[in-house]
Formats: C-alpha cells, sequence, structure tokens
C-alpha cells in the first residue's frame, strides 16, 4: 500500500456541543472512551494503518493543546468540514485520508481495507456501509440513511482525496453539506433524469456518486464497507453511551 497522509476534522460547528456537555468536557475531542481521548483513539489507529503524516484541524484550544501532545500537527478549523477539509488538502497534500475526531471506533483494518478497495483512477472515494451490514454488527445505533437501489447507506466519515483533482469534489462538498440529509436535492443537481431514476428506486449509491463526480470534472466511487462498526461515530449522547459500552 503507497504512503498516504491523514486529516481529522476536530473542529466544532459553533455554540455549545451536546455530547461534550454530556461528558463534562471542553470539546467532543477530549471525550474520553475506554481510557483514552476519542482523537487519541483515532490518531492511534491512523498511525497503525500507515499515515506517515498527520494534521489535526481544531477551534478549540483545550483540542490544540491534547494535539500537540499526540506529535501531530495542528492547523486552525475553518468554518465548515468542507472548508476546513481544503485547507487541510493545501497544507497536507495529496494523497489524503479525512476522517472525524468523534470515530470513536475506528480501526486500522478499516482503513486498509478501504483504501485497497479504491480501484485506480478514482480521485474520490467515499466509505458507506449498507443498513444490513450496520444493523447486523450492532442493531441498537440510530443512523441517518440514504437510499438507494442497492439499499439504504450511511457513511462511514472516511474519504480519500487521491490526487489534486479531488479539490473539485470540495466544492461539491460544500454544497452537499446542507442537503445531506435530503438526498433527492443532492441528485436533483444531475438533471430531471437522474432525479427521476432515483425517485423511481432506479439509481444506485455508486452510480450516484459517479455522476456527481463526472459533473464536477472528476472521477468519485462509493466503497462499500464489510465493517457495520465503521458507520457508528459520536454524534449525540446516545451514540457516547454505545461506543464506551462496545469499548468496555
Amino acid at each position: 500500500m503507497s504512503a498516504f497522509h491523514a486529516l481529522v476534522l476536530a473542529g466544532s460547528r459553533g455554540g455549545a456541543d451536546p455530547v461534550a456537555d454530556y461528558a463534562g468536557v471542553p470539546a467532543k475531542a477530549l471525550i474520553e472512551v475506554g481510557g483514552v481521548t476519542m482523537l487519541a483513539r483515532v490518531v492511534r489507529s491512523l498511525r497503525a494503518a500507515g499515515a506517515t503524516r498527520i494534521g489535526v484541524s481544531v477551534s478549540d484550544p483545550a483540542v490544540a493543546a491534547h494535539a500537540e501532545t499526540l506529535g501531530v500537527e495542528v492547523l486552525t478549523a475553518e468554518a465548515g468540514p468542507s472548508r476546513s477539509t481544503r485547507s487541510g488538502l493545501a497544507t497536507l497534500g495529496t494523497p489524503l485520508l479525512v476522517t472525524t475526531a468523534d470515530h470513536a471506533l475506528l480501526e486500522p483494518e478499516w482503513i486498509t481495507a478501504f483504501l485497497a478497495a479504491t480501484p485506480a483512477g478514482a480521485d474520490v472515494t467515499a466509505l458507506l456501509a449498507r443498513r444490513d451490514v450496520i444493523e447486523a454488527a450492532v442493531p441498537e445505533t440510530q443512523r441517518t440513511y440514504l437510499r438507494f437501489a442497492d439499499g439504504s447507506w450511511s457513511g462511514c466519515n472516511l474519504f480519500y482525496l487521491a490526487t489534486p483533482k479531488a479539490n473539485a469534489a470540495l466544492d461539491l462538498w460544500s454544497q452537499v453539506e446542507a442537503d445531506r440529509k435530503r438526498p433527492w436535492r443532492i441528485v436533483r443537481r444531475l438533471g430531471t433524469g437522474t432525479l427521476l431514476r432515483y425517485l423511481v428506486g432506479r439509481l444506485t449509491l455508486d452510480q450516484a456518486l459517479m455522476r456527481l463526480g463526472a459533473a464536477a470534472g472528476i472521477s468519485a466511487r462509493a466503497i462499500a464497507s464489510p465493517f457495520g462498526l465503521a458507520a457508528v461515530d459520536v454524534d449525540k449522547p446516545a451514540d457516547l453511551d454505545l461506543v464506551r459500552r462496545l469499548v468496555g
């Protein structure tokens, strides 16, 4: 496997974070799971998977101080994940694996399998897990699903920006952020024919991502995760309770 750099998104969207408040810490990245902060767990897995350079995008001074103790590069978060990723990409370059600090269950095996499944020639890939795979691994989790012809899918907070052309995907990402829970609005950008295919249940996830990529002038692919736990992050207090139970 080729060497890669990694970016961990650990900034906040502004205002109080209910999960951090629930855990009694100033920022979500500092929450401990199994006696280790979520940020440290993510960094540890990235290193074990072979990341040669790791940057952490932060907006909280306490997270920045903690990141420094982990020996990673501290980057200033921008307004929103897509802008923070663009800034990280400019600093770290490609190929760049992007994940989040609340991916507390992240395992090196998930990363290496994802990168190995990325097809040659792809500029951008995203890891997603199908609902049946997730529910088989952890039936008690509540995720947001995107429904396509080949099933209902949930994101795994792992993105691979393989080439410099991935910059074009970040423009698309900024548009998608606002509509991430309304996939039909995302598909609508591809024209009436594609939208109709989606609405009648004839558009697969990979077809949608490939067409979105083509509209941006890049090759984009969806990678199916065989690991249902890869879709579990810590978005709400119930998620934190779940991952703590799973880690023990």
